[in-house]
């Protein structure tokens, strides 16, 4: 049975995103990894550093000598992964890029919210960089859910949800959707708002996104 290997700097996220994983990809196995500190010291120092890039990059290998394939959660680490694509010998993933893709698909004025500085910026370049490869147009309009994160990390999940609640209604009202750009707030906004199409998140899109190039399920 092939392994998917998944890589989390948040311990809720396996619980979160297995379920999606074996409904979307049947005959496939899942193993994770969590290691926090890849987050929380690219938080302590306001960028992806190299030792961090490094530790990163030793987490990939791991993996990729027991999987089939690799998929990363973080979406701060994004941009790492996308440089140790070409180095990993198995098909290694970000979480994020299915939501990107089907956001500018779909959206020329588009709203990312995140909880983290450190995510908030290279989300924007990847939403630039994707409408650029395709052709398309789109004009950004970010905010960062100030203090939301701290309050999740410190086990205060409501407080956090109403941090990003706030920040979605500034927001919503000046663009076509909103983007979440990280997994964890994928479940701080109530149902309704969720199922109005008006906001795309990376857990259901991101796994999608893997299973379509592994398995061509759609």
């Amino acid at each position: 049975m092939p392994i998917l290997a998944m890589i989390h700097t948040v311990p809720a996220l396996p619980a979160r995103l297995e379920p999606l994983a074996a409904q979307a990809m049947p005959g496939w196995s899942f193993a994770h990894t969590v290691d926090e500190s890849l987050l929380s010291e690219t938080i302590r120092a306001g960028t992806l550093t190299e030792a961090t890039r490094e530790r990163l990059a030793a987490r990939v290998r791991d993996a990729a000598a027991d999987a089939d394939a690799v998929l990363v959660t973080c979406s701060t680490l994004g941009e790492a992964v996308d440089a140790l694509r070409p180095s990993t010998p198995v098909p290694l993933f970000r979480i994020d890029r299915g939501m990107v893709e089907e956001a500018v698909r779909r959206a020329r004025r588009i709203g990312v919210l995140a909880t983290l500085s450190t995510t908030l910026e290279p989300t924007g370049r990847l939403i630039e960089a994707t409408a650029a490869a395709t052709g398309r147009e789109v004009t950004l309009l970010a905010q960062l859910c100030e203090g939301a994160f701290a309050h999740l990390a410190a086990g205060d999940r409501a407080t956090h949800d109403r941090r990003v609640r706030e920040a979605f209604e500034e927001v919503a009202p000046q663009v076509d959707l909103v983007v979440l750009a990280q997994a964890s707030m994928a479940d701080a906004l109530p149902a309704t708002a969720r199922a109005g199409g008006t906001v795309l998140t990376s857990p259901e899109l991101g796994i999608a996104a893997v299973a379509a190039t592994l398995t061509g399920r759609t």
